[in-house]
């Protein structure tokens, strides 16, 4: 078993409420990508409020901004589904629904297996990141870092480029 599991974080600014019909065919998806992140291989755990989703969550000091937060097994599983699976139509839309971020809106990190990350530690690690680049402590996939249980403490090889999230 792990010791330690991947956590990641992503946002987005909409461009236009959810409620809105610029919005509708995003709103649409969330129910069918969440199930399929919860049966995904390497899938451990996701925020959500009661209803299902975490398109309630507040972060960042912007009531507009959706937080996406998962935790993985695995880079790499968290990979296969967020770029090679029925997820990967979506993410290809971004575009279609959200502002283009000018900071960083992913970062990765790595998590004792069972904890659970909170909005506030997503909040620091995305912080991290835009003020210090990937280190150990908040990480992209493009600069991947071993977990804390592996005795290698460099920079891991990044995963292929055509799994890099479009920005």
């Amino acid at each position: 078993m792990n010791e330690h599991h991947l956590a990641q974080i992503n946002i987005a600014l909409p461009l236009e409420p959810l409620t809105t019909p610029r919005l509708a065919g995003f709103v649409a998806a969330i129910d069918e990508i969440n199930a399929l992140a919860d049966t995904a291989p390497g899938f451990v755990w996701r925020l959500q409020t009661e209803d299902g989703d975490a398109t309630a969550v507040r972060a960042f000091g912007d009531d507009r901004i959706i937080v996406n937060m998962t935790v993985w097994t695995s880079p790499e599983t968290l990979a296969d589904f967020a770029y090679r699976s029925d997820h990967a139509p979506i993410m290809r839309r971004r575009r279609d629904w959200f502002v283009p971020m000018a900071e960083a809106y992913q970062a990765l990190w790595w998590i004792p297996a069972g904890q659970r990350p909170t909005v506030a530690d997503a909040e620091a690690r995305l912080d991290h990141l835009r003020t210090h680049g990937p280190t150990p402590y908040a990480f992209t996939f493009r600069h991947l870092f071993p977990s804390p249980a592996q005795s290698d403490t460099t920079a891991t090889p990044s995963l292929p480029d055509d799994l890099s999230c479009p920005a």
